[in-house]
């Protein structure tokens, strides 16, 4: 029996990287063995177990043959005969296909120091056609490292989409990776490589559409729609914001992509077709609820939040009451991290200025300054029985933020007229 380190731990310790995860491999050994040396058992489509002391977790070397289309279409083989090569042989890359023994030596088998060095993402094998999940991985790979994907390997992940392996991936499964990719420091690159293998035109064809969509360079400097929305979503990882920033920079300019191409380069009204885009998107990828509503709510409002210094103190509080600001204070804020990754995602525009969000800010905190629960005592002491109380206190308080909003806009009393 032997135990090895193996996995990403490894890849990571040999880049110099924070180790999350320890995984080892078990060669040589049964269930049984496993069992009376305390081991606790919790796989469930192969054997896995859970160290008695660490907790972390130890599989019995094992192989998968593939049976049927789709990610868990695979039979898997484990006994104390397999070898840790076999075990390392059915993973996707190179990199990830090193192991470390006891004694601190390493094993690589399939070449993944140097292509670590050369910062290469490479397949092991032909096996690596026979999972779907693998085109998603390599691409967020490429947006973790800043890797290149081998041309070898990119034509097999080519493949993989045109014989509709990529249609049996569930939504649930293909969420995940997006999301995780969008967590990257460069997630741009995850795209980019998925758009060049063929996969976002089936993963997001939404997305894919915006490539190639011309908008006005006055503003855009980088004129191509998908351009911008690439450099809006690494802006957003630049300045470490949430996921639901970072998808929302993804989100929020779907609509350019069905505008008609004699519309060119002007979008006019795109907010609202890209809300309704990112609507159904969002119900097809089985999106998390507070995700969807964030994504759509910068799709529909980040021209106005742009548009900020020039709107009336009655826009910026229907847009307030719109997005939830009193209630949802700190999504507000995130929303505003949101409408300003779109503002500096554009060539030129990083280190820019963006005077709209703290303009939004400060009215924000004028209009909150109003105690609607004092409007609504007043009038409840007013109008006891009326019953359209609850719209006369509605309609009194938003009177009331509106004018607090227009005093901080026009804060110098003009001499009467």
């Amino acid at each position: 029996m032997k135990v090895y380190r193996v996995g990403g731990s490894v890849r990571d310790e040999l880049l110099g990287l924070p180790i999350k995860d320890h995984d080892y491999v078990v060669v040589g050994a049964t269930p049984e063995k496993m069992v009376q040396l305390g081991y606790r058992p919790v796989g469930k489509d192969f054997p896995v177990f859970l160290h008695p002391g660490t907790q972390e977790q130890y599989a019995l070397a094992r192989t998968e043959r593939k049976i049927s289309r789709g990610y868990k279409g695979f039979e898997v083989y484990a006994a104390p005969d397999i070898t840790l090569q076999e075990d390392l042989a059915r993973r996707d890359l190179t990199i990830n296909a090193m192991a470390k023994d006891e004694e601190g030596n390493i094993v690589d088998p399939f070449g993944g120091v140097a292509d670590l060095q050369a910062g290469i993402l490479r397949h092991i094998g032909p096996a690596f056609v026979e999972d779907p999940v693998r085109v998603l991985r390599v691409a967020r790979f490429a947006a973790r490292f800043g890797f290149q994907v081998a041309p070898e390997t990119l034509a097999l992940m080519s493949e993989i989409v045109h014989n509709g392996e990529a249609e049996a991936l569930v939504a649930e499964r293909v969420w995940q990776e997006i999301a995780r990719g969008l967590m990257e420091r460069h997630p741009s690159r995850m795209f980019y490589v998925l758009r060049e293998c063929g996969a976002l035109a089936r993963i997001l064809p939404e997305v894919n559409a915006l490539f190639g969509v011309p908008q006005p360079a006055q503003v855009h400097p980088e004129i191509d729609t998908g351009l911008h929305v690439m450099m809006v979503i690494d802006y957003a990882a630049s300045q470490d914001y949430p996921l639901e920033v970072r998808f929302a920079g993804l989100m929020h300019d779907l609509g350019k992509g069905i505008t008609p191409p004699d519309e060119w380069p002007r979008h006019t009204d795109h907010e609202a077709r890209s809300a309704a885009l990112v609507a159904a998107l969002c119900e097809r990828m089985r999106v998390p609820k507070d995700v969807r509503d964030f994504a759509l709510l910068v799709a529909r409002y980040h021209g106005d939040v742009h548009h900020a210094l020039a709107l009336c103190p009655v826009t910026i509080a229907d847009m307030l009451q719109a997005t939830d600001a009193y209630r949802k204070q700190e999504r507000f804020k995130t929303f505003l991290q949101a409408c300003a990754s779109d503002f500096h995602g554009r060539p030129g525009y990083a280190e820019k200025a963006y005077p709209q969000s703290e303009r939004l800010k400060q009215a924000f905190l004028a209009a909150h300054s109003v105690d609607a629960g004092a409007i609504a005592m007043q009038l409840g002491r007013q109008h006891p029985n009326d019953q359209a109380l609850p719209r006369l206190i509605n309609q009194r308080v938003r009177e009331a933020r509106i004018e607090k909003i227009r005093s901080f806009l026009d804060p110098v009393p003009h001499p009467a007229q």
